[in-house]
């Protein structure tokens, strides 16, 4: 079985053909690829929805086409169509959902609508054996848009047990990047710069800065979040210091600061939520699943807090935002639906939202 996936959420235009070999239980990628719009939007400092359009535009129908020829397939070969429906930005959706719905009637296809958080969760499972996954799972998904723990006890079954109250963890990591003057992505560039900098045991004889940042709801007795605050914190302390951000010690010991402190409030909420529910497999899942830190001290809270639980996170090539995950998550909402409804037909009917829920 091939199937096309599209993404087009935010600003990458993408499309990816994954092959489906039900006799060893394999998905395997033959294409996966992105047009990236980073460097039209870094003079923003933020997505345009309506440049990220045009751009998606421009891109679309080559890069399924790049997709078709790196996957050595022509259009007759593909047995399902999927593209993004939400959430995300509306202008950039449009134009994935439209020229899908397009293909599927000219080529006569079936036509599957993926959820895109629902994607970058079954990105996990991409060159995996889907015959061997183990439930129940726990998703710790982590974002620009959002940041949400979600319990899966069958595939395409979500329930949400916690989610954050204002900012997303990835939308603080952005602004915060903003408040150092750091570039465009933002998360990345906190990262790298926390990387850089070295916690010396004890801060005040190696520097005159001493950062205690908040851990927002660590110890509240549910599994929500809230980095509202923190973003606010690190705001405040640059704004009592503004003289150093010419320091790039400076900039590197707040950006450190500042991911342990999301960093630590993530593990501690997925782990709380996993000794309640007993996930037999943690995967994480999101933009920020490439976040190293984060992938790292949440394999080792695992390994040290719980039994009988595995942890994933998906290969590097797909934890950012791309069709392949689409496409996967498509097998499996086709394999759940089967023959109950004419998927030839959701050309006609089907719809694009902005907030679509999980």
């Amino acid at each position: 079985m091939y199937i096309l996936g599209i993404e087009t959420s935010c600003d990458e235009t993408a499309a990816a053909i994954i092959k489906i070999d039900e006799k060893n239980g394999s998905i395997k990628p033959l294409s996966n690829v992105i047009s990236s719009q980073i460097k039209l939007h870094a003079k923003w400092g933020g997505v345009v929805p309506n440049l990220a359009a045009r751009e998606h535009l421009k891109n679309i129908l080559p890069v399924i086409q790049a997709s078709l020829t790196e996957a050595g397939l022509t259009k007759d070969a593909v047995d399902l169509l999927a593209v993004t429906h939400g959430p995300g930005l509306i202008p950039a959706l449009l134009i994935g959902t439209n020229t899908a719905k397009t293909l599927a009637y000219a080529w006569q296809k079936p036509l599957l609508g993926i959820h895109h958080i629902e994607g970058h969760i079954y990105a996990n499972f991409i060159n995996q054996d889907y015959r061997k996954i183990k439930f129940p799972i726990l998703c710790l998904v982590v974002s620009g848009g959002h940041t949400q723990l979600v319990l899966m006890k069958k595939h395409l079954d979500y329930t949400l047990i916690g989610e954050t109250q204002d900012d997303a963890a990835g939308e603080a990591f952005d602004k915060v990047a903003r408040i150092l003057n750091l570039d465009y992505p933002g998360g990345p560039e906190v990262a790298k710069a926390a990387k850089k900098w070295k916690s010396p045991t004890n801060k005040t004889l190696t520097t005159k800065h001493v950062i205690n940042f908040p851990r927002p709801m660590l110890k509240s007795k549910n599994f929500n979040f809230s980095f509202s605050g923190l973003k606010t914190a690190v705001l405040y302390f640059v704004k009592k210091n503004p003289e150093h951000l010419h320091d790039k010690k400076f900039i590197q010991q707040v950006a450190y600061e500042f991911q342990q402190a999301v960093v630590d409030v993530l593990i501690a909420k997925t782990i709380a939520a996993a000794k309640i529910h007993k996930p037999r497999l943690i995967v994480l899942a999101g933009g920020v699943s490439a976040n190293h830190e984060l992938q790292v001290q949440l394999a080792q809270a695992v390994a040290e807090n719980l039994t009988d639980t595995d942890f994933s996170f998906p290969d590097t090539s797909f934890q950012l935002d791309n069709a392949a995950m689409i496409a996967t998550a498509a097998f499996f909402r086709q394999q759940k639906i089967g023959s109950k409804n004419d998927l030839f037909s959701n050309w006609k009917t089907m719809s694009t939202k902005a907030n679509l829920n999980l």
